[in-house]
């Protein structure tokens, strides 16, 4: 009898115990993602360049063939110095025909002074006739004009000797030959390019479609492609009006907010265009959860550790992420794989140190 009861009251107990069991909750673990504000939307990279704000293109004022070329690509000129010489033959030969014509117009305005000046004389003692003193005088008048024209055809020869010499206009970096020496070139035709180094700017291209969408708002962050360290930020300068045909691209020109030492003329940078958005989160797709039409999260509480779910807003979706206007807030930590296997209140374990 002792034994029948002592085995009763054993599986009474032994009941008792697996209704316990069965009555707690599962601990299961997951994994998550804190959430992340986003005030800035990424609207795409783009390569380009560092250039010279201010480029000139130079040319020979006068024809003729170019005898030297004084400096190569790359070379740094200041204000004055020589980039190129023509043959200065022609332009000698007409300085000398001019200086010719001069020195015959001053002999003869020397001697419609003198012939003036004894036709005055001859008239004031009386002997000498009022007609011919007038002729004098015309005469006097005309050789003047033709020395003043003389005069001025002998200093535009010289301009054009010294025309035959190309000098630089400011301080800058050769960046383009358009003509060798031995050329022959026409006036004002393009011969070299410089570029001012004392303001440089960023140029990127932009597709069509994402450069008519550019609005003031937006944020540039120039970073050099070799050493994404050496960045800056910048703002849109210009916006060329016409699209290039072959690459459907419109080129942009930044202003540079700082020029790092390690921007210089051609160095290849890499931009990024953001704009600034009403705050929002982006979370991995696979935290979504979606049930009779309803966009859900589950929301880790972290001190009880437990899940709840959440009712979010989205507003983009990829295939990987989406977007979240509303329902969470930042530093909440969401899940981010087994969703559809979670129940209000479960409790959970979870790496605290994931991002």
């Amino acid at each position: 009898m002792k034994a029948v009861l002592l085995i009763l009251c054993s599986a009474a107990l032994l009941g008792g115990c697996g209704k316990d069991e069965e009555a707690a909750e599962p601990v299961r673990p997951v994994l998550s993602t804190v959430v992340q504000p986003q005030v800035q939307a990424q609207l795409g990279r783009f390569a380009g360049t560092i250039q010279a704000r201010y480029e000139s293109t130079l040319g020979f004022r006068v024809s003729g063939r170019i005898a030297r070329r004084w400096l190569d690509v790359g070379a740094q000129v200041k204000p004055g110095d020589i980039l190129a010489t023509l043959d200065p033959t022609d332009q000698q030969n007409q300085l000398r025909a001019a200086e010719g014509d001069l020195a015959r117009v001053q002999a003869q305005w020397i001697n419609a002074q003198a012939n003036a000046r004894r036709q005055q004389q001859l008239y004031d003692r009386g002997v000498g006739a009022q007609a011919q003193l007038d002729i004098a005088q015309t005469d006097l008048k005309t050789t003047g004009a033709s020395l003043e024209q003389a005069r001025a055809a002998v200093s535009q020869a010289r301009d054009q000797l010294d025309y035959s010499t190309l000098r630089s206009d400011n301080a800058a970096v050769v960046t383009a030959w358009r003509a060798e020496a031995g050329q022959t070139v026409s006036a004002g035709q393009e011969v070299v390019t410089l570029a001012r180094p004392d303001v440089k700017e960023a140029v990127i291209d932009l597709p069509i479609g994402l450069a008519e969408q550019l609005s003031k708002d937006l944020t540039f962050t120039v970073a050099a492609q070799l050493d994404p360290a050496v960045n800056t930020t910048a703002t849109l300068r210009e916006l060329e009006p016409q699209a290039d045909a072959t690459t459907r691209t419109r080129r942009a020109r930044l202003t540079l907010a700082s020029t790092p030492a390690a921007f210089h003329l051609g160095t290849a940078i890499s931009v990024n265009l953001s704009s600034a958005v009403t705050p929002r989160s982006e979370l991995p797709l696979s935290a979504l959860l979606e049930r009779d039409g309803k966009t859900q999260v589950w929301v880790l509480d972290t001190q009880q550790k437990t899940v709840a779910l959440r009712d979010v807003t989205l507003i983009d979706r990829t295939a990987s992420s989406i977007v979240v206007a509303s329902g969470v807030q930042p530093g909440e930590r969401v899940v981010t794989a087994g969703v559809n296997s979670l129940k209000p209140g479960q409790p959970v374990s979870f790496d605290e140190d994931a991002q």
